[in-house]
């Protein structure tokens, strides 16, 4: 898409007329006009000025969403083998964004690390088998099909308490794992 129909794209969503987008930013109906036609080129001063009155910013304007990744295969989730327990990242590089999913597969009797208080919400699926999650002081049993959630400001784990492997979505707000 070019800078001209990002624009007009822009003005249409926030209910504007080129002319009242113009008055907005000191400019002519003209002049808008030769913008959302490609006929002319805006100063980096005057895209903001634009940009700004269409409640946008020049990172957002220009930021290109159409390469996104939104499908992961499984060959590009990366797993880790701990002792009793392993951690399959399921969203590579997760970090970045607003939360991370992870598959843990816990074998009988074990527990995951003892994870330190921080700042988030957790949130889980039991796929299979049975679990303790230990938060802070508090003990609290989940089966295949529950779901847990919680705020992380306190330690926490999981613990397999079932006669089988336990598997367990786990979602961290913001990424921690």
């Amino acid at each position: 898409m070019t800078i001209g129909a990002k624009i007009k794209d822009l003005r249409l969503k926030n209910n504007l007329t080129q002319e009242e987008l113009g008055a907005r930013c000191d400019l002519t109906k003209g002049f808008v006009s030769q913008l959302e036609n490609d006929l002319s080129s805006p100063s980096i001063a005057t895209l903001e000025d634009i940009l700004k009155a269409l409640g946008s910013s020049l990172a957002t304007f220009f930021k290109d969403s159409g390469d996104e990744q939104i499908v992961f295969p499984k060959d590009s989730q990366f797993e880790k083998e701990n002792t009793g327990y392993t951690v399959r990242w399921l969203v590579p590089s997760a970090q970045k964004n607003a939360m991370e999913p992870i598959l843990t597969k816990i074998a009988v009797g074990a527990s995951t690390e003892t994870d330190y208080p921080h700042e988030g919400e957790e949130f889980g699926f039991v796929l299979k088998g049975e679990i303790v999650l230990k938060i802070g002081e508090r003990v609290v049993k989940a089966k295949k099909g529950d779901t847990f959630y919680y705020h992380a400001d306190k330690t926490h784990c999981i613990e397999n308490v079932g006669n089988g492997e336990a598997e367990v979505v786990w979602v961290s707000c913001p990424p921690n794992f």
